[in-house]
């Protein structure tokens, strides 16, 4: 499903790489919630200008003090900021792409999209609370589906990680017992359950064991061909993971009320909205000490957010920013960003 008319994707502009004398490598960390469509948009941007980008997938948490300590030219992360810390690293904090996390499960005789699962129960899931799979709580909510006996092996992200923070925000947002108890950040204290490192470790981790369940970005779920949920949204309705449900709940952001653009679409209440959405975001230093690699890093992404990278992100289950939201950010890096001699680096 193409959603470059409605989003309002901005088209190519023919100079946005003139006056590049020279391709200029640069370097980024963080997020492995977004790596698969950086790391796309790297290849192409690389045919495109000779500059190459080395990405790597390390987890928020990792990106975040790659960044601060200044060893990477742009660190990611899907877990937002806060601002004092912005300002006390003077960062510059903006959105990529919009994605999707999903529960993923490895259960006999479960196909995909065919379990339901609710957030309270999966809340409770995680809690340790439910610890079978043909437990009544999950066995009502599926009537005719055969659940085995199978102890249930929760899954979770051992590193600081921001499809965590997403992923708990979502609990503690349905489940008052999760929030109260654990709460949500890019580490928690896990009640049960089996740790595993990024989005690709605890893919391969459900992968491989019978009785799992995970949670992940939805590209490394359809990549895999994991099975998925489907999960009972904040209208009540039972939605599958795709990219309509995924575009429901992105229009419900309040972009114009984010300070740092950290908008919320965790829990939205559009009727077909898929509960888990968020953005992922670039953490780019305000007063860069390479200035031709910052520059670079924004060169980068202004080609990302055209046409022809929206057309990659969507090939990838990621949904592309609103074209006012684009229009924001690249305000922002000119005014902004700026190099030793106080003007504008971009």
């Amino acid at each position: 499903m193409k959603l470059t008319t409605a989003l309002g994707v901005i088209a190519v502009a023919g100079s946005l790489f003139a006056g590049s004398a020279q391709a200029v490598d640069f370097t980024g960390a963080g997020a492995s919630f977004p790596a698969p469509v950086y790391q796309s948009w790297g290849a192409k941007f690389k045919e495109k200008t000779g500059a190459t980008l080395n990405y790597q997938s390390i987890g928020s948490g990792g990106g975040q003090n790659q960044i601060i300590n200044r060893t990477v030219d742009f660190g990611a992360s899907d877990a937002t900021v806060p601002g004092e810390k912005l300002a006390a690293n003077n960062l510059l904090q903006f959105p990529t792409v919009i994605g999707s996390v999903v529960a993923t499960v490895n259960l006999d005789g479960v196909t995909t999209n065919q379990l339901k699962l609710t957030g309270p129960v999966l809340a409770d899931i995680y809690l340790g609370k439910i610890t079978k799979w043909n437990d009544k709580a999950i066995a009502d909510l599926n009537p005719g589906v055969t659940l085995p006996s199978n102890a249930i092996v929760p899954v979770y992200r051992s590193d600081s990680s921001g499809t965590t923070a997403i992923f708990t925000s979502y609990l503690s947002a349905v489940s008052p017992d999760w929030k109260s108890k654990v709460g949500s950040a890019t580490s928690v204290q896990w009640p049960t359950g089996a740790g595993a490192k990024g989005n690709e470790g605890v893919t391969g981790t459900v992968k491989n064991t019978k009785g799992g369940i995970g949670y992940v970005e939805f590209i490394y779920a359809a990549a895999n061909k994991l099975v998925v949920t489907q999960l009972q949204n904040k209208a009540g309705k039972f939605v599958t993971p795709e990219v309509a449900g995924f575009q429901a709940a992105a229009a419900s952001a309040d972009w114009k009320g984010a300070k740092d653009f950290a908008a919320s679409m965790i829990d939205a209440p559009a009727p077909e909205a898929w509960p888990i959405v968020s953005p992922t975001y670039i953490l780019l230093p305000k007063n860069p000490t390479n200035v031709e690699a910052s520059r670079e890093v924004m060169k980068f992404f202004e080609w990302a957010y055209t046409k022809e990278g929206a057309d990659i992100a969507e090939g990838l289950h990621y949904i592309p920013l609103p074209a006012a939201v684009v229009e924001q950010v690249k305000a922002a890096f000119k005014a902004e960003v700026k190099g030793p001699d106080g003007k504008p680096v971009l």
